[in-house]
């Protein structure tokens, strides 16, 4: 008789642990993903330090879509709970966030911000397997040969392409020099490819330039480019080092156009308006402009600004569009299991408000770029372009 109530007892617990799997449709990343009625998803971004206007305003924005997404319902019925973790910018803090974030469960992690950062998370994430899309990081080895991670912003081999092809054809340019940050992957990378492409295409480039993280005199680089006299300077940097460049560049009497890459944006904010003449009829490449008239982008321009008092960044909407794109794959997947929605991913044609694209085969979206022109301190929208291959 005890026998018979130990087999009958365990025969109850198999068939409870059975049931518990075909609940979860056999797969071990739904239980971690599908926890009761919400979907946790977050990121490890700089809230703090020199690069924190990159965090707190791709976060804002990200902010901004969950909470529309939650009042008209959530994402298959289940409502997002958000977390944030501060990594400054660093990649030692954004591992460690990454950790945290694991532990948690969540549907999807949406950053690191920048390309440093979000390179190092990216790397922690394939052996994981999790749903991996860093907003704004924009190095090309992020989503190289990781079947998990994605993008929503272009590249830096891009933006560098588009640049050296702009010079050309809207700058007429023939005479080209570089100013380059050697301490920086992101700078580096763009300028090595804008170089190639540039020389490809026909143009000189008479200075190649170069500096550390920690300078603040340019004053020897600038006067080995003001002699080569280059139609167009390239500073491929971001917003706080190029708001300290540009009015050492005039000083040193250099009047060649100068044009930079999508770090570029904010740097009005950061730049006394004393200075705004040294930067007039400059040109960055952008993901997203103010000025764009659709209806969706004013519409979210709007809501921003009703939610931060203020106009939204770039890294804003592409923080914005990177949760309505894990929506999207998720509601295609018709579930939150990581693997079905890394193959939704792969086959999404999304339309956003950084403009509208599918995947390549190393998951970088495929769309143009945006030149914005400051003139009388202020960004303005100039062209949609792309590459010339």
């Amino acid at each position: 008789m005890k026998l018979s109530k130990k087999l009958a007892v365990g025969m109850l617990l198999a068939g409870l642990v059975f049931t518990g799997c075909s609940n979860n449709e056999g797969s071990n990343k739904e239980s971690k993903t599908e926890m009761g009625d919400t979907v946790k998803l977050g990121n490890s971004a700089p809230l703090t330090g020199p690069l924190s206007i990159y965090g707190i305003t791709t976060n804002n924005g990200i902010k901004l879509a969950i909470k529309e997404i939650n009042e008209a319902g959530g994402i298959l019925g289940k409502k997002i709970e958000w977390s944030e973790y501060d990594d400054k910018g660093e990649i030692t803090d954004a591992v460690t966030n990454y950790n945290k974030l694991m532990e948690e469960k969540p549907g999807a992690i949406l950053g690191g911000v920048p390309s440093k950062p979000a390179l190092a998370m990216a790397e922690s994430s394939t052996n994981d397997g999790v749903v991996y899309i860093t907003p704004t990081g924009t190095q090309a080895n992020i989503t190289e040969g990781k079947e998990n991670v994605f993008r929503t912003c272009f590249t830096d081999p891009f933006q560098g392409e588009v640049l050296a092809n702009f010079s050309k054809e809207k700058l007429k340019a023939k005479k080209l020099a570089v100013l380059r940050n050697q301490s920086s992957d992101f700078s580096m990378g763009v300028a090595d490819v804008f170089v190639k492409k540039a020389k490809e295409l026909g143009m000189d480039v008479v200075a190649d330039e170069s500096y550390g993280d920690s300078d603040t005199d340019f004053k020897a680089q600038l006067t080995k480019v003001r002699k080569e006299e280059p139609d167009v300077l390239f500073i491929p940097d971001y917003y706080e080092k190029v708001a300290l460049i540009v009015p050492q560049v005039r000083d040193a009497g250099i009047n060649a156009t100068l044009v930079g890459a999508d770090g570029w944006d904010t740097v009005l904010s950061v730049m006394d308006k004393s200075s705004f003449d040294a930067i007039n009829n400059s040109y960055f490449t952008n993901q997203f402009t103010l000025e764009d008239p659709s209806e969706n982008v004013q519409k979210f321009i709007k809501a921003y600004k009703e939610a931060y008092k203020d106009d939204p960044s770039t890294f804003a909407a592409e923080g914005y569009d990177t949760v309505y794109l894990y929506k999207q794959a998720v509601e295609e997947a018709k579930s939150f299991d990581w693997d079905k929605v890394i193959a939704a991913l792969k086959k999404v044609s999304f339309k956003g408000i950084t403009g509208s694209f599918t995947y390549d085969e190393n998951n970088n979206p495929v769309k143009t770029a945006k030149m914005i022109r400051i003139e009388n301190g202020k960004y303005e929208f100039d062209s949609d372009v792309g590459v010339n291959k």
